[in-house]
């Protein structure tokens, strides 16, 4: 009998491997929802296939460009609110 964290089912392992592949989920978000420790997960990936280390900047990188991406966007709104706002009023 399995003592401390359960382990995962073959059908979760591949789960959890296409979601931080190709969604870009960070490791420490699905070993809390999975109820594992993230070094679990860690390891899974680094046996799954070489490069992995690749694969887990790639989704690192996914989460920051979505990020930015964001931030830009919100950039641009608040820039064209400000035109709009001078060109009401009127520049001082």
């Amino acid at each position: 009998m399995p003592r401390g964290y359960p382990s995962l089912t073959a059908e979760q392992r591949q789960e959890i491997m296409s979601r931080v592949k190709e969604k870009g989920e960070r490791v420490p978000d699905l070993a809390k929802e999975y109820g594992v420790k993230s070094q679990n997960i860690y390891s899974m990936l680094s046996h799954s296939a070489n490069g992995s280390s690749a694969l887990l900047e790639i989704s690192k990188l996914k989460r920051e460009h979505e990020a930015l991406l964001k931030i830009v966007g919100e950039l641009i709104v608040d820039q064209k609110l400000g035109k709009k706002i001078q060109h009401r009023y009127g520049s001082k």
